[in-house]
């Protein structure tokens, strides 16, 4: 069994019911799917869902195919290899002291993250990245206490043409 992780893009009709069906196909096929994003594509009436799964090659395979045969799905690709990807997170963190607010600012120069809300107890950081970079920032903060943490899921682009 060679389970890996995939990125499909999938540009489907967009109106009310579709990700429900896409989602049904997944899960009808026993799939978790890791994140799902969906939105306005670059074409009007059409949206576009970055879908990320840990599946076989041939059981993928046949859920693509299966894909392929809703009315509402227009074209499906998969762009695990050739692709921007990217995730946004919002972290809250614990600022236990002074020293903690300093060692957090410096992670958050480092990794190329912004404050984006400041109290005296805690800071909201977003930071935007493949997630190996996020999950790295994330294990740094996590010394100093996290709060909460709202994860996008993963976006991607297809390279090229």
């Amino acid at each position: 069994m060679d389970v890996k992780y995939h990125v499909i893009s999938t540009l489907v009709e967009n109106k009310p019911g579709v990700l429900q069906k896409v989602s049904g196909l997944f899960t009808r096929r026993d799939f978790n799917i890791d994140s799902i994003t969906v939105g306005e594509s670059e074409v009007d009436g059409l949206a576009r869902m970055i879908i990320t799964v840990k599946a076989e090659d041939a059981v993928l395979e046949q859920v693509t195919k299966q894909l392929n045969k809703l009315v509402d799905v227009i074209k499906i690709k998969d762009i695990t290899k050739n692709a921007v990807k990217r995730e946004l997170c919002l972290i809250k963190v614990n600022i236990p002291n002074e020293k903690a607010r300093a060692e957090i600012i410096q992670y958050v120069n480092i990794f190329r993250a912004k404050i984006v809300d400041v109290t005296e107890e805690t800071l909201i950081v977003e930071i935007t990245g493949d997630i190996e970079k996020n999950n790295a920032f994330i294990s740094l903060l996590k010394t100093n206490g996290i709060k909460k943490i709202s994860r996008t899921g993963l976006t991607a682009m297809a390279r090229g043409v």
